[in-house]
């Protein structure tokens, strides 16, 4: 297996033993990039000498016996929203022609003192807004979506470019693309990563997470990221999660009651879609879960309290550039930003009053089960051209709504929500199953997932995907 193949678990394992430097994963990290990211387009800025160096700095450091942790020396790429010192965070907007970033953020202080090795920065939609990234293709078939917003640390992680990325989620923005190019995609509790330094979509809706390819890297990186931040007023405060991100590797799942929606999650969803996530959550079943059956709450609403809530808080984060240079924006993004403009302070406020509402019930949900799975997107990657699905009720959706659906709740009430692959469709498509918790159940949606990969997970190989 070669070095960008591993996953940051086998990676770090590998580094820890001295098997492979950190050099050495960087270059064939480096090569791949230069191999394959004209064809996919994952990076907007590749930081090729800096990597270099860091990586040099970490296997200096190892031998002086300095153990940073498991992210020491493995490389990763980081979402374009999120600043890094000295680099442009260009949110792969006009907008942002010319800004340098003066400091780290938060999250990506902590991977420098974790050691990580950063690659680049990766294409987002413009502005986080949009659930296909337009300026990536997806790893497995190029002629196919990407998806968004996170869609170029997505396929960086999927085509061997990265061992790991972040991502940001507002609506499906991590879920969506991992689920889309075979890989595992965490959405933490609301507020446990923080956001500051990372440009906002929506700051009540917004949240920071890992795209990787198991969900044993997605708790590495979880663990070494979360913890409050005084720069983020919605952090948790420290001990929130407790002891709630160790213990993911729990003996199978017994004792777990997993919550198989009746309404909502399974409507309007692709046939093969629902085949490959119902059989995977019989296999939770099989794992010693306990099966129920649960009705979604306030399903009719969700669309609404969405949209009602992104979409003033984004247009009152661009106010100011929105009104003095408008052409900077793209066409799709600036529609919706001006959109927010007809917003009234009354509608902003009956949609927080509706999330309110949501998430007790959602909180009642929790107290039948422990984790409710789902499908995290209702159809695989669709073709770069296609902007509307037709389904057989004789609904028509566009492509970003029908991927936003499923995944929106979990913004919402700011619960965790994982995604990972379950299987293929008969193009090769990889297909995603979402699970989710009760805000700060982290370590149980997890623990389950780890489960179910451990058992019967597919591993996305990155030398199969791009040659």
């Amino acid at each position: 297996m070669r070095p960008f193949e591993l996953t940051l678990t086998e990676a770090s394992a590998a580094l820890r033993r001295r098997e492979l430097s950190a050099t050495e994963l960087t270059h064939s990290v480096l090569e791949r990039i230069e191999a394959v990211d004209a064809r996919v387009g994952a990076y907007v800025t590749v930081t090729d000498e800096a990597a270099r160096a860091a990586a040099e700095r970490a296997d200096a450091e190892r031998a002086a016996g300095r153990d940073r942790g498991p992210l020491h020396g493995v490389p990763g790429g980081l979402k374009d929203l999120i600043d890094v010192a000295g680099l442009p965070t260009t949110a792969s907007s006009q907008a942002r022609s010319g800004h340098v970033a003066h400091s780290d953020s938060a999250v990506a202080a902590r991977l420098r003192e974790a050691g990580a090795v950063l690659v680049g920065k990766t294409h987002t939609h413009e502005f986080a807004y949009g659930l296909t990234t337009p300026q990536s293709r997806n790893a497995i078939d190029q002629d196919r979506v990407a998806g968004g917003s996170s869609g170029g640390s997505a396929v960086a992680v999927a085509a061997g470019a990265a061992t790991f990325a972040l991502g940001t989620d507002t609506g499906g923005s991590i879920r969506v693309p991992a689920a889309l190019n075979g890989l595992v995609g965490l959405k933490p509790t609301y507020g446990l990563l923080p956001r500051s330094g990372v440009t906002s979509l929506s700051w009540s809706l917004d949240h920071v997470g890992p795209i990787t390819r198991t969900v044993r890297d997605a708790a590495l990186l979880l663990a070494a990221l979360a913890g409050p931040d005084a720069g983020d007023p919605a952090s948790l405060p420290a001990g929130s999660a407790g002891d709630g991100l160790r213990g993911t590797d729990g003996d199978g799942l017994r004792g777990l009651r997993v919550g198989v929606p009746s309404t909502y999650y399974f409507e309007r969803v692709d046939p093969e879609v629902e085949v490959a996530v119902r059989a995977a959550i019989a296999r939770l079943g099989d794992l010693g879960a306990e099966l129920v059956e649960v009705t979604t709450p306030m399903d009719r609403y969700i669309h609404a309290i969405h949209w009602g809530l992104m979409v003033p808080e984004a247009t009152a984060y661009h106010e100011q550039t929105l009104r003095s240079t408008p052409q900077s924006y793209g066409p799709d993004v600036r529609v919706l930003l001006e959109a927010g403009e007809l917003v009234s302070a009354g509608d902003y406020l009956r949609a927080q009053r509706a999330r309110t509402l949501l998430r007790r019930a959602w909180a009642r949900v929790y107290e039948q089960v422990d984790v409710v799975a789902a499908p995290t997107v209702p159809m695989t990657a669709v073709p770069v051209d296609q902007h509307a699905v037709h389904w057989p009720d004789g609904t028509v959706e566009s492509v970003s709504d029908a991927y936003v659906r499923l995944s929106a709740p979990a913004n919402i009430t700011g619960m965790p929500s994982l995604t990972l692959p379950v299987g293929r469709d008969a193009a090769g498509l990889p297909i995603g199953m979402q699970l989710m918790a009760a805000p700060l159940a982290d370590a149980t949606v997890l623990r389950a997932g780890r489960a179910y990969e451990a058992a019967h997970g597919v591993r996305t190989t990155p030398g199969a995907l791009v040659s």
